[in-house]
């Protein structure tokens, strides 16, 4: 992994500061003595002017970048100085061609990163976005609307059903005309936090901003503001994630390796012929010029922003939207998903389970009484998960009139809506068929236990829901002639049920190697549950492990690793599960749909907002999903490894004719001081990658694990077949020069041919790691490869720059062996490739270059490997002793069947 930023290292030293506590937020001295503000006269005019010049106004800082200085960050990077130097020595000689053309190639690759990358710095806007605008606020003695950005600590402010609470704030167990308040406020923050349930909040219990009033109504003292609040530090966190991308990194490595190589050559070959043969200053930078030129692998960072355009494009197909191009080479190496719960991995509405009955009652009763004390339009997620179970499964429902209010063959007389205090509902209803009347109940399972006289298998059912993380809820109705006593009826189970789409998209994240972790801000229990129903492991710990002072790091990292998931966690602590995870080498992918998925989804290589997110997560991601679910997360995968097979087929051609190149060129240039004319070079730069920006639709492999670019691999591959290579251009050489004695001028359309189609034709053998025609081209891929060489064939068979630029024909003969020649050669080179990656593995890398890293990961594997290796022999004994005692028992029962024997009959003994 890169190094962090110093912002980054004061976020993490905030993160170890935060993580210890809970939701509720701790409040300093200094600031509580401010919280005590008369309920209501509020404050004046002047303690808010006073308050806001310390606090700031509540609003979330911005951050944004420059346009110009982001195009300006395009034009850095190795490869780019190389060609922004080759651009300098062009106009020094005054070679205004190759000077247009170096400058034109340059400003297509800004102008493509640009536009195909640019995403908008929304991330801090959709935050802001989503505070309410306007509040009800006490001030100066008097209630009014005030700018939600006015609100200042210690501020009283009205908080009903609806509301979107404007800053972080303490109950006060108030109504709005100041009497006590008994009632709970049910407040929503799943955005936040991650909790699929609402939260019953009680006086003196904290609301975070951002979050909805769903039940109640109280007045609130403000707390926090702007960036101090719940939210603000998620917003903290998004601004200063800054880390460099995976493929960047990448490229920078491979650029690296071919700029360093051309610099170190052309800086012989610059010294040779000034020194060595005293050639003209200017004609030597020219030869420079043209030979760093052809080397530079300029159209890498085009080919590859084109393909990744391109797939982009076919992932859009699917829904699945790419915000930054480069997120979707990284989405085929990532190998761990964490997925937020709520909203993504589940439905985020309460559903009706499956229920525990009593006596005789069946599931259609139980939701038939649970419908009859349902408070009709209640907007309680309780009430509204019974009526939604009840009118989508019993007939007399589904039968019943439109507006029809009342369920057919019964009226309800009397509702008692629900009590805090009695913490039930009750109805009367009558029969009509039998023109009696009963009573049903519903409520908290031990008031309603309670209620029927004591049931100790109830009892027993509520505790196996809640060890399961079941909501129960108790339903009991009247007997039969006496509306005082109460027999029960069953047991409710609520859940936040999983989307029926992520069991199947779990499963196949795992069958393509990518390992599914949760992540939750619900409790342990009902974790464990979903995890279950989802076919996951239920290794689910709590949040506290992130940050138990008694374990080291690694330990800490060991732990994130090797779970299933977390629970009750906060942002900081998302946030801090995928930077444990990328600090073990691992590509991380995070799902997440709210306001506390934020935080990770921009830390994370690839950030994936699921569809219905709210526009903080949207904003933060990398990808967005259209469709609901995971599901198209496994389409994405698929996509993003075919397209990192065509780039990766690239690299490895780009980085192989470069290396010919260079080799050829410095060692034909240093023992014969031959050089090709300057409009050939550029004509191979130009036709070749051109091409090869067809790769984009070509037919490719898709890998069944985490694909990785194995940097070491891919060098040593090109470096074997550029060898290689080379050799044959030597050959082409000397044969044509020495043997056929040709002429010069011949002599440079012949090498042109070759070195035009050699390296070139190589790109069907790198397209796939098994034999090229194991799995066939594309015909759009093939007819373009052809195609340039063909063209390239009547440059040089008709000689059509002209004798005055150093070109003269070459014949067909020549041509077609050159092409034929080449074409022959690229099978060859073919099966050394296979070879190579048969026999390079990480064991192979480890002992041939034995860093301490990979000698520490080797000596890991080793271990895992005897162990696994332990198990497995443990298990043969196992099987081999009951196979033993199986045939053993079959010889017996031979031997008594063919000597007749019976069995003793015990009775008779």
């Amino acid at each position: 992994m890169s190094e962090k930023g110093d912002d980054e290292k004061k976020a993490g030293a905030q993160f170890e500061e935060q993580a210890h506590v809970e939701h509720e937020d701790e409040i300093s001295p200094e600031l509580e003595a401010l919280l005590h503000t008369d309920p209501q006269q509020g404050l004046t005019a002047l303690e808010v002017e006073e308050r806001q010049a310390k606090f700031g106004l509540n609003e979330l800082p911005e951050r944004k970048t420059n346009p110009i200085l982001k195009f300006l960050r395009y034009f850095t990077g190795p490869i780019s100085y190389l060609i922004e130097i080759a651009c300098i020595i062009a106009a020094v000689v005054g070679d205004w061609i190759d000077f247009g053309i170096i400058l034109a190639l340059l400003l297509i690759n800004a102008l493509i990163g640009y536009i195909e990358e640019a995403k908008a710095e929304s991330a801090l806007d959709a935050l802001r976005q989503t505070l309410a605008l306007k509040t009800r606020c006490f001030r100066d003695g008097r209630l009014s609307e005030t700018d939600v950005k006015d609100l200042v600590p210690g501020d009283v402010i009205i908080l009903r059903i609806g509301d979107i609470i404007p800053a972080d704030a303490r109950l006060l167990g108030l109504g709005a005309s100041g009497e006590e308040n008994a009632g709970d406020l049910l407040i929503d923050q799943s955005a936040l936090t991650g909790e699929s349930l609402p939260v019953s909040k009680k006086k003196g219990s904290t609301v975070y901003s951002s979050s909805v009033v769903k039940q109640g109504q109280q007045l609130a003292v403000v707390t926090k503001t702007g960036a101090n609040t719940f939210i603000g530090r998620a917003a903290n966190l998004i601004a200063i994630t800054t880390e460099q991308g995976h493929f960047q990194r990448i490229i920078a490595k491979i650029g690296n390796v071919l700029i360093w190589s051309t610099i170190a050559l052309v800086l012989i070959v610059l010294i040779y012929q000034l020194v060595k043969l005293k050639e003209n200053w200017k004609t030597v930078l020219v030869n420079c010029l043209v030979l760093t030129v052809a080397a530079i692998p300029v159209g890498l960072p085009t080919v590859m922003s084109v393909t990744m355009a391109i797939g982009a494009k076919q992932l859009a197909a699917k829904k699945v939207i790419v915000k930054r191009l480069t997120a979707v080479e990284e989405l085929a190496s990532v190998s761990v998903l964490c997925s937020d719960k709520t909203g993504t991995l589940t439905l985020n509405e309460l559903t009706f389970d499956e229920p525990w009955l009593a006596g005789n009652y069946t599931a259609d009763d139980i939701l038939l009484y649970s419908y009859l004390a349902a408070e009709s339009g209640a907007n309680d997620p309780i009430e509204a998960a019974v009526r939604r179970a009840a009118e989508g499964s019993l007939d007399i429902l589904k039968n019943r009139q439109p507006h029809q209010r009342d369920i057919p063959g019964f009226k309800v007389t009397a509702f008692q809506p629900f009590d805090p205090v009695t913490k039930m509902t009750k109805a009367t209803i009558l029969d009509t068929n039998t023109n009696q009347s009963f009573q049903v109940a519903k409520g908290a399972p031990q008031v309603i236990t309670r209620l029927v006289g004591g049931n100790d298998a109830a009892v027993h059912a509520v505790n196996s829901l809640a060890r399961r993380g079941l909501r129960a809820l108790g339903v009991a109705k009247t007997v039969p002639g006496d509306l005082d006593k109460f027999e029960l009826v069953g047991m409710i189970s609520l859940l936040d049920p999983p989307r029926p789409d992520s069991a199947a998209t779990i499963r196949d994240c795992n069958a393509l190697g990518v390992d599914v972790k949760m992540i939750t801000g619900d409790q342990l229990i009902i974790a464990k549950e979903v995890a279950a129903r989802l076919g996951m492991g239920r290794v689910i710990l709590d949040a506290n492990h992130l940050v138990d002072p008694n374990k080291s790091e690694d330990e800490v990292t060991e732990h994130c690793q090797r779970a299933d998931g977390f629970a009750q966690v906060i942002p900081e602590h998302k946030y801090r599960v995928v930077e444990l995870l990328q600090k073990k080498g691992l590509l991380v992918g995070m799902t997440g749909d709210g306001v506390n998925d934020a935080p990770a989804l921009k830390k994370a290589d690839v950030g994936i907002a699921v569809e219905g997110c709210t526009d903080a997560a949207r904003s933060a991601a990398d990808i967005v999903l259209l469709a609901p679910g995971l599901s198209t997360i496994t389409d994405g995968i698929k996509t993003s490894r075919a397209i990192f097979q065509r780039l990766r087929s690239y690299a490895l051609y780009r980085i192989t004719s470069t290396i010919h190149f260079l080799l050829f060129m410095f060692i034909v240039t240093m023992v014969e001081n031959w050089r090709m004319p300057a409009v050939l070079l550029i004509m191979i730069c130009v036709l070749n990658d051109a091409a090869t920006l067809v790769i984009s639709v070509d037919n490719t492999e898709i890998s069944d694990r985490p694909d990785k670019w194995r940097i070491g691999q891919l060098l040593f591959l090109s470096f074997i077949l550029a060898i290689l290579l080379a050799a044959l251009s030597f050959g082409h050489f000397y044969v044509a020069r020495d043997v056929f004695k040709v002429t010069d001028n011949e002599l440079h359309s012949i090498m042109y041919l070759h070195i035009s189609s050699a390296p070139h034709f190589v790109i069907f053998s790198t397209r796939v790691p098994g034999y090229w025609w194991e799995n066939m081209p594309h015909w759009i891929f093939t007819v373009c490869i052809i195609g340039t060489q063909i063209i390239a064939l009547f440059f040089s068979v008709y000689g059509v720059f002209g004798e005055h630029e150093g070109v003269a024909p070459c014949g067909y003969g020549w041509g077609f062996s050159v092409l034929g020649v080449s074409l022959v050669f690229f099978m060859l080179l073919d099966v050394v490739k296979v070879y190579i990656f048969r026999i390079w593995n990480f064991e192979f890398t480890a002992k041939v270059f034995p860093a301490p890293s990979r000698r520490a990961k080797l000596a890991a594997r080793e271990r895992e490997n005897e162990k696994r290796l332990r198990v497995d022999n443990s298990w043969r004994k196992v099987l081999h002793t009951v196979e033993v005692y199986n045939m053993v028992g079959a010889f017996q029962r031979l031997t008594e069947e063919e000597a007749g024997l019976e069995k003793p009959n015990m009775q008779e003994h």
